[in-house]
């Protein structure tokens, strides 16, 4: 399994021309060579799929899941305060490599623009046999 942890800062926007590294998303997902989305992989391990949203204001903080329907990804929230879900435009066709950016409906409604800043390996934790070896 090849879990990454992706990390989107909100880029250049109409109403932040420079950007803002504080607002974005730590995303942990399937990631593939080519830097696509893996759906097989996320199907055998959605549960480790989340989505965390972070903000200089923390009433702006989420938490969530990383979901898939047809051929939309969605960052899910279960908690009414933290907004509706948010979809990215065309998740599954954007490579997530640093550099690249995509697009997120943010709270379900503005679309706006994240750069992908880092791209990290996720490190399993060992099983219970392999600590005792």
């Amino acid at each position: 399994m090849s879990l990454k942890q992706i990390v989107l800062r909100l880029a250049r926007n109409p109403d932040k021309p420079d950007g803002d590294d504080s607002q974005g998303y730590v995303l942990i997902a399937p990631i593939g060579t080519d830097g696509l989305i893996d759906l097989d992989t996320w199907r055998e391990h959605r549960e480790l799929c989340t989505v965390r949203r972070f903000h200089s204001d923390p009433d702006e903080h989420a938490d969530g899941w990383l979901t898939h329907n047809g051929s939309k990804w969605r960052f899910h929230y279960d908690e009414e305060h933290e907004g509706p879900d948010e979809s990215g435009y065309r998740l599954g066709d954007h490579a997530f490599r640093p550099g690249e950016y995509v697009t997120v409906a943010h709270h379900g409604e503005d679309a706006l623009v994240y750069r992908v800043s880092d791209v990290l390996p996720l490190h399993e934790p060992q099983s219970a046999s392999a600590n005792d070896a």
